[in-house]
């Protein structure tokens, strides 16, 4: 089911790029568009590895300073059927983890100190589980996809804006934009919003699927509905030091939103994964 809603909110991304691209930018400045976006997100996907690890301060720990550790990595990716990622620690307190890399063959996990400290193993295996299911998953070719269509949009809406500056929009083949002015300014404020939030759907939809991927991995959806518990309340003790475009890789969202901002939260609510992990749980006769 996530992998339907996925797919569906990329066609989504991808019909709002088509009609933005022909309302404001015509066929020619929406190629434009694209090409520039694909450009910069390729270069984040194929160095994401580099990129997310050096932005969060991630050092290599190896399996002489943590054989355990080193040993549940290898255990959880044998069993998800991917190579054995490499293993980084985080020197934060707050308790979290994220994994990156641009494919399992270039894949990285890393755990915060803090969460080495609060976790039970199984619960810290279900959160590697996670992680992995990512990796698995190819979650980061798929972010690079949609950020690649909301970049492109996000460029044509300022291709617009300067396109009306300097004297009115023209489409490839007519004198004057079919949308007229006003349909025009409309897209320029509207189309970035809502491609920004598919996006954002995009994101909690691979949390979902990253949930439900790694409880099969690690057999127990209980270990990971117990370290979600535990790490939800424990970054609202610690506030974890992170830049925000690093939110949406981490297990548990480090940025809070509630209300009307929890559309733009990269995660779903804590409680609703909980509750997926445990109906889970109840079918595999666990509770």
């Amino acid at each position: 089911m996530n992998t339907l809603k996925t797919f569906l909110l990329l066609a989504a991304l991808t019909a709002l790029f088509m009609i933005v691209g022909e309302a404001i930018g015509g066929r020619g400045g929406a190629m434009i568009a694209l090409v520039l976006a694909g450009v910069m997100n390729f270069f984040a996907y194929w160095y994401s590895d580099k990129i997310a690890l050096s932005m969060a301060g991630a050092q290599p720990i190896s399996e002489h300073e943590a054989p355990r550790l080193h040993q549940l990595v290898a255990k959880l990716a044998a069993q998800a059927g991917i190579p054995k990622p490499r293993v980084y620690i985080i020197p934060q307190p707050t308790p979290n983890a994220f994994a990156t890399g641009r494919n399992p063959e270039h894949a990285a996990v890393a755990v915060t100190r803090g969460i080495l400290d609060i976790l039970t193993w199984d619960e810290l295996e279900g959160v590697l589980a996670h992680e992995i299911a990512h990796i698995k998953n190819r979650d980061i070719l798929v972010s690079t996809v949609a950020a690649v269509l909301a970049g492109a949009i996000a460029y044509l809406a300022n291709m617009a804006q300067w396109a009306l500056f300097f004297g009115g929009l023209r489409g490839d083949d007519d004198d004057d934009n079919p949308f007229g002015l006003i349909g025009v300014l409309v897209m320029i404020i509207v189309a970035p919003l809502a491609a920004t939030l598919i996006q954002l759907a995009v994101s909690r939809s691979r949390e979902f699927l990253a949930d439900a991927t790694g409880a099969k991995i690690c057999r127990c959806p209980l270990s990971l509905a117990r370290a979600l518990e535990k790490l939800e309340a424990w970054n609202r003790k610690i506030p974890m030091q992170v830049n925000p475009a690093q939110a949406q890789m981490f297990i548990v969202n480090p940025l809070k939103g509630e209300g009307l901002m929890a559309l733009f939260s990269t995660h779903p609510p804590i409680k609703e994964r909980i509750a997926r992990l445990l109906e889970m749980a109840r079918r595999e006769g666990m509770l």
